[in-house]
């Protein structure tokens, strides 16, 4: 299957409302007080397209940030004031932390919200890079940036449900290692969303 396939199949299942996600999918068991009230936030699926199928941008925060630091994630983070609104803020936040002109960008859908375990109801905008682009990492918030093959991600079998304890008692979580990194926790949980909406 060639690259514009893959986006076009993309863009195609992104027309479909799924359902919204967790990080307590794998976690039934643990309650969540009612009437919580979760901070929007949105993040950008970035795919640079290649010979070999495309890519997926992510990068690695930086150990130094209060919230998911040194975790692998997507270029994103939550809403401000000055945004016109979530897609905006993507958009901003790509631009701030890795460089990426929103000119060069085009959306083909979002994905459903998802909600972190830090109290963000994050908003996923899938986009496909329509330029050359060359990575900026922003020195306060990232270490790395970094992509991996869309196939890789688009398969649900390179998913696994591993486990650690989190507040006292274990906590399940999907990961989608490749080579060096080691993707897990809400960017997994987006990808494997991604990956099933687009089987």
């Amino acid at each position: 299957m060639t690259h514009p396939d893959l986006i076009a199949r993309l863009e195609a299942a992104l027309v479909q409302q799924g359902s919204p996600t967790s990080d307590f999918d794998l976690n039934p068991d643990i309650a969540l007080p009612p009437g919580r009230v979760l901070r929007p936030a949105a993040v950008l699926i970035a795919i640079e397209r290649t010979a070999s199928g495309g890519q997926v941008l992510l990068t690695k925060r930086s150990s130094k940030l209060k919230h998911h630091p040194g975790q692998i994630a997507f270029p994103g983070g939550k809403l401000d004031p000055g945004d016109a609104d979530l897609q905006a803020a993507a958009l901003r936040e790509a631009w701030e932390e890795v460089g990426l002109p929103p000119e060069t960008v085009r959306i083909i859908g979002k994905l459903p919200s998802h909600e972190t375990v830090t109290g963000f109801q994050v908003t996923p905008f899938v986009a496909e890079l329509r330029g050359p682009f060359t990575p900026v990492a922003e020195a306060g918030e990232v270490e790395d940036v970094f992509t991996v093959p869309l196939r890789h991600v688009l398969d649900p079998a390179q998913f696994t449900v591993e486990r650690r304890r989190w507040r006292g008692v274990w906590r399940q979580y999907y990961a989608v290692p490749y080579g060096p990194y080691y993707t897990w926790g809400a960017t997994a949980r987006i990808l494997y969303k991604l990956a099933e909406m687009a089987a």
